[in-house]
């Protein structure tokens, strides 16, 4: 085999207060090509459209760290990577591409790795699992690291579930983001984030979605990202009165995402209403996770 193309969704994260936690993906995907080239390193492709700065890092880390977990000798490759995830924007798009790649040489190399064990390659990427998981596995996942290992539970999502992602023209640097988080927490904040996080888990869970109103109140990240995202608030309380079940921050910003189960295009445009300069998109939720096609 000398090409193969992966599809990958993208994600939202966090939910609210399931930080480095909750994930959710969503019906927008990167493509990553990838073809077998002379030599042992990587070149990285234009799909039509400018690449990303970083990307090239990115890709070289994600083929790099693919050869040495699967101790197979490096072979070149060429990287063309496509799609309608916007960079920088709390959608997982580091995820989508980092996932793509070591699914493509996975195929490409015939080394059988598991959704598992692709899972724990593009978590070791990423730092952390919240995105990686719903790009692999696709779905509501709630993931966490045991043992050194990323552990998901995943769970299928009805598609009449709608996640409504406001997309800001201004990016937000994941690194700035965290950076604004406090380093200690009263009691009763990390009760809270326990409790919210719990309740969301268990409505997913459920497939109860109304059990979701009312428990997006986080006071773990949000507040304190303000800051990069002012609207924040604004545009949720606007999707809400709407119609919808509630709304938080898409992963460190600068999308914003509000759930409904109506009105989804009401919604859209009460959110789009408190900041014009933006994209508005009405998304279902993936469940397939990624795709091969060879």
């Amino acid at each position: 085999m000398d090409s193969v193309s992966v599809t990958v969704p993208c994600s939202t994260s966090n939910l609210g207060s399931g930080f480095d936690t909750l994930g959710l993906a969503l019906n927008l995907h990167t493509r990553v090509t990838l073809t077998r080239a002379n030599g042992s390193g990587i070149e990285l492709r234009s799909a039509g459209s400018p690449v990303p700065k970083g990307a090239e890092e990115l890709c070289a880390k994600a083929t790099n760290t693919f050869f040495e977990a699967s101790a197979i000798p490096p072979f070149g490759i060429a990287v063309s990577v496509s799609g309608d995830v916007p960079v920088a924007r709390g959608l997982g798009f580091s995820s989508t591409v980092r996932a793509g790649i070591v699914a493509g040489l996975n195929e490409l190399a015939a080394t059988k790795l598991s959704q598992d064990e692709l899972v724990q390659l593009v978590t070791k990427l990423e730092g952390h699992p919240d995105n990686a998981s719903p790009a692999v596995l696709g779905g509501f996942t709630v993931s966490g690291m045991v043992d050194g290992k990323a552990r998901c539970l995943r769970f299928d999502v009805d598609p009449g579930l709608k996640a409504v992602t406001l997309i800001p023209k201004f990016h937000v640097r994941t690194e700035e983001a965290r950076e604004l988080i406090p380093k200690h927490f009263t009691k009763a904040d990390a009760a809270h984030a326990l409790n919210r996080s719990a309740l969301i888990v268990a409505a997913f869970a459920a497939k109860n979605y109304e059990g979701l109103r009312g428990i997006f109140d986080d006071r773990f990240h949000q507040p304190h990202r303000l800051k990069l995202v002012p609207q924040l608030d604004r545009v949720i309380a606007a999707g809400v009165s709407a119609g919808a079940i509630g709304g938080f921050l898409s992963g460190s910003g600068s999308s914003i995402i509000c759930l409904t189960l109506r009105n989804s295009q009401e919604v859209a445009a009460a959110m789009q209403a408190q900041l014009p300069d933006s994209e508005a998109k009405v998304l279902t939720p993936e469940n397939d996770g990624l795709r091969v096609e060879v």
